[in-house]
Order: structure tokens, then sequence, then C-alpha cells
């Protein structure tokens, strides 16, 4: 009897594990799918920096790399707006372009009407990592949340150029 209670225990827990490690990776890549709408499959996070790759098929089999993801608190780790990191996962083309961003966590008290609005992360949609995101200027500045778009701001920009310097080929060299 004993045993066999033991035995249902250890096999509740394995299905709570698989059930937690399921869920978690369902809605990692709805949101990669929000980054990247044709894309048809993702890898698995890796490289340095950490990445995700986006894909399309194509005829005959091929698949066209449409693009990276990647969270700006792994490769801004030290970023912090008022009260703390802000979680944002970036998709960035291979041509330098942002295809968007997703305010996915973060603790700031002005959060609700600064960058949790879909009009937040729509400005950064289309936006070269050249651009000289300026709060005020390239980016909507929101009153009495200062810190917190600007901390957003740079998070994203110097993490979208990070992975840029890294995995994208500078415009007119080689291939």
């Amino acid at each position: 009897m004993r045993l066999a209670a033991v035995a249902l225990l250890v096999a509740s827990a394995g299905l709570i594990v698989v059930q937690g490690q399921s869920a978690p990776d369902a809605r990692l890549q709805a949101q990669l799918k929000q980054l990247f709408p044709s894309a048809d499959a993702f890898s698995p996070k890796g490289g340095d920096p950490p990445h995700f790759k986006a894909f399309a098929a194509r005829a005959g089999g091929a698949q066209e790399m449409l693009g990276y993801a990647f969270w700006t608190t792994e490769l801004q780790p030290l970023e912090r707006a008022y009260d703390g990191p802000i979680r944002m996962l970036v998709g960035l083309t291979p041509k330098g372009m942002l295809t968007g961003i997703l305010v996915v966590e973060h603790h700031e008290p002005y959060g609700d009407f600064s960058i949790e609005p879909p009009a937040f992360a729509a400005q950064f949609q289309g936006k070269d990592i050249r651009d000289p995101f300026r709060v005020g200027s390239d980016i909507d500045a929101v009153s009495r949340a200062t810190i917190t778009v600007t901390s957003a701001t740079r998070a994203v920009r110097n993490s979208a150029r990070r992975i840029a310097r890294s995995l994208l080929t500078p415009p007119g060299a080689a291939q």
C-alpha cells in the first residue's frame, strides 16, 4: 500500500513537471509567432548572444531564415527601469529591421499607461537598428513614466544592436 502511494506521488510529480514544461513552450511559440507571423518553425534558443531563429518553409523543402528573436533581459541584464528590469522579446530581420517587441513582464508602477499599451510596442515595428531610439524624438515620451520608457527603449536598442554586431552581415559586405 505504501509503495503504491509513493509510486502515485512520483508519477503525479512527473506529470506536473511535463505539463509545466509544455505550457511555457506553447506560450513562447505563440510569442515568437507574433514577432514573425509568416514563420513555420523556430530554433531552440542558443548561440552567443542567446537567440532564437525564425524560419519559413520554401519550395523544395528549403527553409528561409526570417530573423532572430531575443530577450532584452538576457542581452542587457543590468538595464533597470523604475522598479527593475522590463522583460521584452524582440524580433530582428537579417537586414537590421525590428519586426516588433512584446513586453512580457515588468513591475513598473506606471506600466499600464506607458509600456503596456499596444502603441508603445507598435512604434518599434519596422524600426532600423541604426535609428537613434531617442525618447521624445523618434520614440514617444510618456509623462510621469520617463524612467520606464527610457529604460525600455535603451534595452531594445542596445540588445538589438548587440545581436546585429554578432549575427548580421553589415550592408555592402560580401556574403
